[in-house]
Parts: structure tokens; sequence; C-alpha cells
């Protein structure tokens, strides 16, 4: 016979979360932002503003002997017109370090996006509710991660004992900010997006800003960095600006630098490794921007396609092989007098040899099984013997 818990509501406060920078309240409950109120209020853009609400790394982390925990959201979901319904955001549940259980929330917002038109529609919908039972009945630290790609207005959190902030287990806490490969794009979960899989793996606490279409050098994103407590910090460079077509080689360097030096004003001896971009044809010798190949929309795939012309190079204009030849050139001359600023090739992570085995479903993000090959190769170049994270010369 089953019974029904007595539930105890515990207000969602920050002390239960980790990976978000900022708590908002809403008419629901609270909104994590991956981006501080200051940031926020420095941009226009309905891109970045979505992708720093969707809370890749984010999760609820408390101490507790409950055997049920109920979570009440109000989850925003996107799709496209012509495209195939997207799935469900999935919750990872962690008990003790380890994935006890995964689930989702039905209903919630909808994001319509034309991708023939640009526009946006927006339809509201109703809260859900996710429910974990049959937890082991002792104390343990219990880790609710938030789906990496939905944005997820918090609303209640129930459980059938009390609960606490757990404690710190003296991790380093890792900093990191990249594009949509960063923030998860076809990972199967939150906590196997490669960022994710990666800190796991090296034993850290991770902090992702990994934003979608928006690692663009922002001035903003920079500040929040420096801004933000961290013994490791990593920035992975490179696809949005080829394939936004921001800014020309001219602009890129000074930008760089820029980045790098609001950083450092923050975190002058903190280990700091600089990643250039993945292998990615369309964009490997050809400039931005990249375009929806619509070809394809109609069978209901998603593929992108690059725009530029390979000649343009010569007025200045990006490409993935130009932005790594940059970056490596800037991170040797910092380094000499910077040594604990370090350079990864991304092609270490992801090179030609791996796009013939494990291509890109659309031509520029990872799936399933490619974040978890980057994850693993990250955290060996990174976090073993000899790797950037682990020889800290102060």
């Amino acid at each position: 016979m089953h019974t029904t818990p007595e539930w105890i509501t515990t207000p969602i406060t920050a002390d239960l979360l980790r990976g978000a920078l900022d708590l908002q309240d809403t008419a629901h409950g609270v909104l994590p932002h991956r981006l501080p109120a200051r940031a926020r209020a420095q941009y226009a853009d309905g891109q970045l503003a979505m992708a720093e609400s969707q809370p890749s790394g984010v999760r609820l982390v408390f101490r507790t002997r409950a055997t049920a925990v109920e979570l009440d959201t109000l989850p925003t979901k996107r799709a496209y017109v012509g495209a195939p319904p997207r799935p469900d955001g999935v919750y990872d549940l962690l008990v003790d370090g380890r994935l006890a259980g995964q689930a989702g929330v039905t209903g919630g917002n909808t994001l319509t996006v034309d991708m023939t038109t640009g526009t946006v529609e927006h339809r509201p919908g109703p809260a859900g509710t996710l429910r974990f039972t049959g937890l082991p009945d002792r104390v343990k630290d219990v880790e609710i991660w938030l789906p990496h790609n939905e944005t997820t207005e918090l609303i209640a959190l129930r459980v059938d004992a009390p609960v606490e902030p757990a404690p710190d287990r003296g991790r380093k806490v890792w900093l990191h900010h990249g594009s949509s490969i960063s923030h998860g794009s076809d990972a199967a979960s939150p906590t196997t997006t490669w960022p994710a899989l990666a800190a796991s793996l090296g034993g850290v606490e991770l902090i992702n800003l990994g934003l979608s279409g928006s690692a663009l050098l922002d001035p903003f994103t920079a500040r929040a960095m420096r801004d933000t407590p961290a013994d490791l910090i990593s920035l992975k460079i490179g696809i949005n600006l080829v394939n936004t077509d921001l800014m020309r080689l001219r602009a890129f360097t000074p930008a760089v630098h820029g980045f790098l030096d609001t950083i450092r004003d923050g975190h002058p001896g903190t280990p700091l490794l600089v990643v250039s971009p993945i292998h990615c044809p369309i964009h490997e010798d050809t400039p931005g921007p990249s375009a929806l190949d619509f070809t394809d929309l109609g069978a209901g795939r998603l593929r992108f396609r690059a725009t530029g012309d390979p000649a343009e190079r010569a007025s200045g204009k990006l490409t993935l092989g130009v932005i790594r030849d940059e970056l490596a050139r800037i991170v040797e001359r910092r380094a000499a007098e910077d040594p604990n600023l370090h350079y990864l090739d991304g092609r270490d992570l992801y090179g030609e040899a791996d796009f013939a085995e494990l291509p890109l479903p659309d031509e520029l993000h990872p799936d399933a099984a490619t974040h978890r090959r980057i994850g693993e190769r990250f955290a060996k170049l990174a976090f073993t013997a000899g790797g950037p994270f682990t020889d800290h010369r102060s």
C-alpha cells in the first residue's frame, strides 16, 4: 500500500543553487540566471536573453534523508516551424554524486521560431511537477540538474524530510565560457554536456557560461567572469564570431586582449585556458555568416551552411583557421609574462578524424556521443598530471 508523503515545502534560495550567478523573483517563483543583472541590462538581444536564462550547469543541491522529492517548475520550450518537435528537457537526479534518476516536465510556455522569417511567437502554458521517489533512506547529498536547454522557473520544492544546504566539499570551482557547444547543444541531458562531463571527471564544481550563439567577446561577459570567484577558468572562442560574421581580424585581436585583461583584473594568477574552435568543415576556411539550408528544413532536419567567400580572408574576414592561428599567437605572447595562461587547440578535442567518425549532424553542433568524447578529452588534457588545471605556477 502506497502512502502519500507528508510534504515539507522548502523555499528555493540561492544557497540551494549552484551554477547560477543571479536569482530573479518572478510572478511564479524564482528564475536562475547565468549572467548577473548588471550584464543583462547591457544588451537587447533576444538570443542571448534566451541562452543565459537556460540553466546549463545549474543545479539544486541539498543534504537530506528524504525519500521523495517534488519540484514544481514552469519551463519555456522551443519549437521550430517545419522541424520535428523537440523533446522535453531532461532533469538529472544525482544522489551522492551518482545518477539516480531522470525525468521531464510537460507543459510550460512555448517559443515557436520561424527560421525563414526570424519571427518568434510566445504561447503561455501551465507549470508542471517533477517527482522522484524511492530515494535511499539515509542522509545524502541530492542534486537536481535543471535542463540545459529550457528556461526554467522554479516554483516550489517539496520533500518528505528536512533539507539543508549541502556542505562545501572543498572542490575547486571551474568557470567556463563558450558557445552553444559549451552550452550543451544536442547533449542527451544536463550532466552529459561536455563541460558537465569534464567537471565530473575532473572533480570540480562547474559554473557554465556556455551561451548559445553568444560567445562574442562581450565586455559584460568578461566583467561577469572577472567578478565570479573561481579557481580555474577557460574560454572557448571562435565559432560564434565566424557564424555571426561579427568582426574582422583587426577588431578580433584587441577584443581578445581586452577580454583577457578584464578577467585578469579579478583573477590575476588563476589558471586560465584559452581553447580554440573544434573542427567544423563548413567554416574551416570559409567565413560566415552561417545560414540555414532550407532544402533540408522541409524534410524535418536543420542544417547550416557557410555563406562567405574564402577570398574575403584577405580583407580580414574570420574563419576558424584564422582564429586558431591568432589565438595561439596571442596566448604565446602573453604567456611570456603570464605563466598561468595556456592554449588548447580545439581540434585536440574534436578534429578531422573525429568528424569522419562522428559528423556534426547539422554541420555546426555535436551530438550526444560527441559531447562525451569532447568532455573526456578535455578532462584528460586539462585535469590530469601536467595539464593546465593541475600545474599551477604562482
